[in-house]
This record gives structure tokens, C-alpha cells and sequence, in this order.
């Protein structure tokens, strides 16, 4: 048997199979070396609107639709679909986990510590109104806790800041909605809000991904929202790649879109690696770049040129652009008597996401 000495020195090996691995390693390092280069050279820009999970009430199209002379029963019959109006159950109670301690509040109380955490005081009393009756159903709907309480005090649920939080504005809302929940088919409807749309709400199933479709909440379009809510993000292949760590293979080349929902909001897309593909859902997506919601679309920026990411979903940028209406969303239903068993900008430090109910997942 030979030494490895003379194995290296056999007339004619270097320029066989040692030749050809040799110079496959050294492209490949090649390659590698260009790919971390045009990694640090190259930068991911990320397009989109909103901010929040897109499902049930935006509160910056409220505030617009009650500029706009609509009343809190109209601008609930237009995000939750198909809904009415009706009571709550005398003398309800929520359980709300501060800290770790569950607090019994009477459910007007309740409510009158969430519409001010949530919803700036100086909007109009129609948006203010929308909020208390969202916040008051969605308290009797959640079971955060399962037999041990409610909701949670904080954006898990809804943000709940007690007696601290109150004003004159808030609490003449909740006032004027006492008891006021909103019903579909007869039984309270979970009601969720998020802070801006950016022109279109989302069905419950492509944002909350796994949850089963509900016919209240449909994605539909907000026309006193757009290019309001708009936002660019950019971020290096370098920090890309280290905060889509453990879904990443390799180093970070970019992103595909595979599907979207009703509205734009990503569904599932890929991360592209020098490695390979790897799966990811639009929550998941936004998460972890960072991004105010999953309504993104995504371009490369490399050596001055910027190339816009491949994108399957059939759903380019702009297509929803709806027009703002002349006149108010159609009121619902008188109100019944049946018994029911994500902070929006500019408002109050309150919560930073304003998520209504659910953190996407």
C-alpha cells in the first residue's frame, strides 16, 4: 500500500480526480466568497401597508369613515359582515389577568379601561363608540385563559388600563353603547381590531393561519385608508440573514411569495439560501424581519440596480387602489334583544399592536 507521500507524488494524479476536486473546491469557495460579498453589498427592500393582523375592525378606517359622518353602527356593519347589533348579558363579568393576578372587573367598567389604552380620546365620538362595542363584545368572546379568565390586560388580548386610563371623551362612548355588543346570527361575534388596513382587512384564516373561516370576518375593502399607511423598510443580506437564522439554509439570496390572501397580506412564501429553499408563513415572515404587518412586497437593491423578488401569488403591487365612497357604509338592523352568552397610531403609548384579541401566528 502506498504512503500518502508517494500517493501525492504518482506521475499524472494532480491532474485527474485531485485536479478536478481540487478546482470544484475552489470554485465552490469561489462562490461562497462572491455570495458573502454580494451579500454585504446587497440589500433587501421590503414595501408595504398597514400594521397589525388585518382581521375585523381597522381603527384608522374608522377614524375615517367617522370623519366622514358614518355612525359606530355603520362602520361595524361594514368590517364585521353581515352583523347586528343587540345586549349583553346583565351584570357581566371579565376576569383579566394583570400580572399574574386575575382581577373580576363588571364588564362597563372593563370597557372603560380599554377604549381610552386603545383608541386616542380626541377621535370622533363615532370611532370612540365603534371601539367600546368591539372591546365590549370581544371581552364576552375571548378565553384567553380557559377556566381561569378572560383576557389578558395587555395586547395579547386588548390593552386594559383600569381607572387610570379614563377620560371625559372615552367615557361617554362607552356611555352611550351601554351594554351594546355586536351579534352574528343571534350570538356574539368575536370582534378583532388591528390599527391600520392599509385598504383592505384580511379573512380570519389567511392571517390567523389554522383558524376556521367566519363569515363576520372577511376581508373587505377600507377605503379611507392607502397610501396613508404605507411604509419601506430595507435591511442588508447581512441582517437578514441573522434574523431569519434557523430558517435559513446558508447565507440569505432572497425571498418568493407563494400565496395571499383576500387582501395582499403574504400567506406563504420561501426564503431562498445558498443552501436551498426553505418554507415560511407571511406571520411568520413579518416577524421575524420585523415588519408592521404581511401585506410586503419585496425587491433587491445590488449594485445600484433594484430587481423585484419573484412572487407567485398573481397579486402585483397596486392593484388595490379603492376609491373613497361618497356616502357612509348601509346601517344594520335595528338594534335586537338577544342575549349574547394593536394601539392605532397617534393615540396614547397603550399598546404597540393593537391586536384586538390575537397575535397572529
Amino acid at each position: 500500500m502506498p504512503s500518502i507521500s508517494s500517493t501525492y507524488h504518482r506521475p499524472g494524479f494532480l491532474h485527474g480526480r485531485v485536479a478536478r476536486a481540487c478546482a470544484s473546491a475552489l470554485a465552490a469557495l469561489a462562490a461562497s466568497l462572491l455570495g458573502a460579498l454580494g451579500a454585504h453589498a446587497s440589500t433587501l427592500i421590503v414595501e408595504g401597508a398597514g400594521s397589525g393582523h388585518g382581521v375585523g375592525m381597522s381603527q384608522d378606517g374608522a377614524l375615517g369613515y367617522a370623519q366622514h359622518g358614518a355612525s359606530a353602527a355603520e362602520i361595524l356593519a361594514h368590517y364585521y359582515s353581515g352583523t347586528t347589533l343587540g345586549q349583553a348579558p346583565a351584570h357581566s363579568i371579565v376576569r383579566v389577568l394583570v400580572g399574574s393576578t386575575v382581577v373580576r372587573v363588571p364588564l362597563e367598567r372593563y370597557v372603560r379601561g380599554v377604549v381610552a389604552a386603545e383608541m386616542p380620546a380626541g377621535w370622533p365620538l363615532a370611532a370612540l363608540e365603534a371601539q367600546a362595542i368591539a372591546s365590549r363584545t370581544y371581552a364576552l368572546t375571548a378565553h384567553a385563559g380557559g377556566a381561569r379568565f378572560d383576557v389578558y390586560s395587555d395586547t395579547r388580548s386588548q390593552v386594559y388600563r383600569g381607572v387610570a386610563a379614563e377620560t371625559a371623551s372615552t367615557n361617554a362612548a362607552v356611555k352611550d353603547t351601554a351594554g351594546q355588543i355586536v351579534l352574528y346570527a343571534g350570538r356574539p361575534a368575536a370582534t378583532y381590531f388591528f390599527a391600520s388596513s392599509g385598504g383592505m382587512t384580511e379573512n380570519i384564516e389567511d392571517s390567523f393561519l389554522g383558524s376556521s373561516a367566519e363569515p363576520w370576518l372577511r376581508g373587505v375593502a377600507d377605503p379611507y385608508e392607502g397610501r396613508s399607511s404605507a411604509w419601506r423598510v430595507s435591511l442588508s443580506f447581512h441582517s437578514a440573514t441573522a434574523r431569519l437564522r434557523g430558517v435559513l439554509k446558508g447565507n440569505f439570496r432572497g425571498i418568493e411569495v407563494l400565496t395571499r390572501g383576500a387582501s395582499p397580506r403574504i400567506v406563504s412564501a420561501e426564503v431562498l439560501g445558498t443552501r436551498g429553499a426553505s418554507a415560511i408563513s407571511g406571520p411568520q415572515l413579518a416577524g421575524a424581519l420585523g415588519l408592521s404587518s404581511t401585506w410586503a412586497y419585496f425587491s433587491v437593491k445590488s449594485a445600484g440596480a433594484l430587481r423585484r423578488e419573484p412572487d407567485l401569488s398573481g397579486r402585483p403591487p397596486g392593484v388595490l387602489t379603492p376609491p373613497a365612497p361618497a356616502v357612509p357604509p348601509a346601517a344594520p338592523a335595528a338594534i335586537s334583544s338577544a342575549q349574547g352568552g394593536a394601539q392605532a397610531p397617534g393615540g396614547p403609548p397603550a399598546t404597540s399592536a393593537a391586536t384586538g384579541g390575537a397575535v397572529a401566528e
